[in-house]
């Protein structure tokens, strides 16, 4: 029996359809943006053709206005519109807001679907994600906002929230909090779904970073907000998926945002690589070009190297995906490898580019500071390796092999 690795012909072809999306739309379109007003006209006409060709939200079910993906198909789309900053915008698919909509998709009232869904889907509204605390950080379970019922028709909360993301840019905002502190760790948590803009929920500021910034960068929702809760009034009918359930939504919630990322790093290191290629093609010097020099071409297999472990994994991640299995150690195995590998294709070819690398006049400057916080968002490297490591141990003792936790089930 051989091993399967062909693609059902339909996703090949939505995969081509949205490269050629990315490539003949979006790329070309990057060079058009430059201040909020061209953002909002160039975004809305993308938008407006990518509707009219069927290209939107191609995680969503059909039911709901989208294309209806599986996972596998998913992927591979996500694999595209990664090359352009204005890809995933273009079809609504941008995070955090991709993964949001699942959430509500998964656990949302029909009144809660009528009202803040479908807005979303639409795209005329965006949403951020307010879990994270300076006080906890990875710990999710150490979060300390806490949301009081006030007799059966609102709740109040107070506390505070840390790099939320796109809050700067968003219309709503699922901010978590704890309801029960007696309750099991894990089921302390419940998640609200707060109309923005909102005095008890005000936005201290957007916290500088390391990554290159424009004037841009937090009108398309590249920023990351702190901010201040204080008796933030929230009707009970917006409390999402019920009491001490907040845990567990964020979970999944955050094991497709690490999908992903993952995803939109394998198109950003691919189109840093062809960069590469094309600059060394072209650049000679001491009177050779520089893809003809040794060390050059093992720079440039050691990247193809990584894209290709990458894309293999995230490829069978979809497949447990797609029928339903657990698929927790590889989605960490994956998150923390992507990370790293996007880091080492990008830094590499701004080192082929030599000081065209350095300079703003490629993307590439502004990428390496980007992505930088990769290693961090959805859980640190460390915390997923803690989990990968454990679960190794684990196995070993259990069934006297590793095998399980690192790949066997691929045999």
């Amino acid at each position: 029996m051989a091993i399967d690795f062909d693609i059902p012909e339909d996703a090949k072809k939505i995969r081509e359809r949205v490269r050629q999306w990315v490539h003949d739309e979006c790329i070309p379109a990057e060079k058009r943006v430059h201040d909020k007003d061209s953002y909002k006209s160039v975004l809305a006409e993308l938008r407006t053709k990518a509707r009219a060709q069927g290209l939107w939200m191609p995680f969503v079910p059909k039911e709901y206005g989208g294309m209806g993906l599986g996972p596998l198909a998913n992927a591979l789309v996500q694999m595209e519109l990664g090359e352009s900053h204005l890809g995933a915008l273009s079809m609504n698919s941008q995070g955090p807001d991709d993964a949001t909509i699942l959430t509500l998709l998964a656990h949302g009232t029909d009144y809660q679907k009528e009202k803040f869904l479908k807005p979303l889907l639409n795209g005329e509204k965006r949403v951020c994600y307010s879990m994270t605390e300076k006080a906890a950080g990875a710990d999710a379970t150490g979060m300390q906002t806490r949301a009081e019922r006030q007799g059966n028709e609102n709740y109040v909360l107070n506390g505070e929230k840390w790099f939320s993301s796109a809050a700067s840019a968003a219309d709503l905002a699922l901010v978590m909090a704890m309801t029960d502190p007696e309750a099991p760790r894990h089921q302390r948590y419940s998640t609200f779904i707060v109309e923005l803009p909102n005095p008890g929920y005000k936005i201290k500021r957007d916290i500088p970073t390391m990554a290159l910034e424009g004037p841009l960068s937090h009108i398309m929702g590249g920023g990351h907000s702190e901010i201040e809760i204080k008796d933030l009034v929230v009707p009970a009918e917006n409390l999402l998926g019920g009491e001490g359930n907040g845990f567990n939504m964020g979970q999944h919630r955050l094991a497709y945002g690490r999908l992903r990322h993952g995803m939109h790093n394998i198109a950003m290191a691919q189109r840093a690589l062809d960069m590469a290629a094309e600059h060394i093609t072209k650049r000679s010097t001491f009177g050779e070009k520089l893809s003809k020099r040794q060390a050059v071409q093992f720079m440039m297999a050691e990247c193809a190297t990584q894209l290709y472990i990458s894309r293999l994994m995230l490829l069978h991640i979809a497949y447990k995906a797609e029928h339903g299995m657990d698929l927790r150690q590889e989605n960490s195995m994956a998150k923390v490898y992507l990370a790293h590998m996007v880091h080492h294709v990008v830094d590499t070819a701004i080192q082929l580019h030599g000081a065209l690398g350095y300079s703003r006049d490629t993307p590439l400057a502004a990428w390496y500071t980007h992505i930088r916080s990769q290693r961090l968002v959805d859980g640190p490297d460390e915390v997923h390796r803690w989990t990968v490591g454990r679960n190794v141990i684990r196995a070993f003792e259990q069934h006297g092999t590793t095998a399980s936790m690192a790949g066997g089930d691929l045999l």
